[in-house]
């Protein structure tokens, strides 16, 4: 994987070795959701570099998703790390232009930072 300075990146590592626990497991089976994340290093919608989080098959990886994902969100990279984090709150972070979404709403509602794991040191 093309060493990324984004540092959403790096917890997208984390949660790549996350979906091989039992947590990671149980995600799958209780979301079994595909999620593509657009991030961008400042601004939304410019360079963006493009991941994928499959919470059917528990993978995670860089590129795009083969055929739809049930929600695409995109988000600057301080606040992607802000919602994975739990530091902002997904729906104001909506409500704030800080996420754009597009795809299925109820989708898009079960993308929520308990899905991460929780970061050891980024």
């Amino acid at each position: 994987m093309p060493e990324s300075s984004l540092k959403s990146a790096a917890l997208l590592d984390q949660m790549k070795l996350h979906m091989a626990t039992d947590a990671g497991k149980e995600l799958t089976k209780k979301i079994g959701l595909v999620y593509q994340l657009n991030i961008a290093p400042k601004k939304m919608g410019i360079d963006e570099k493009v991941f994928v989080v499959d919470l059917k098959e528990g993978k995670v990886y860089e590129g795009s998703y083969e055929g739809k994902p049930d929600a695409t969100f995109s988000f600057a990279d301080a606040d992607f790390l802000a919602v994975a984090t739990g530091k902002m709150n997904p729906q104001m972070a909506f409500i704030r232009g800080k996420m754009k979404i597009k795809g299925s709403m109820s989708a898009a509602q079960k993308f929520t930072p308990d899905i991460f794991p929780k970061p050891s040191k980024l």
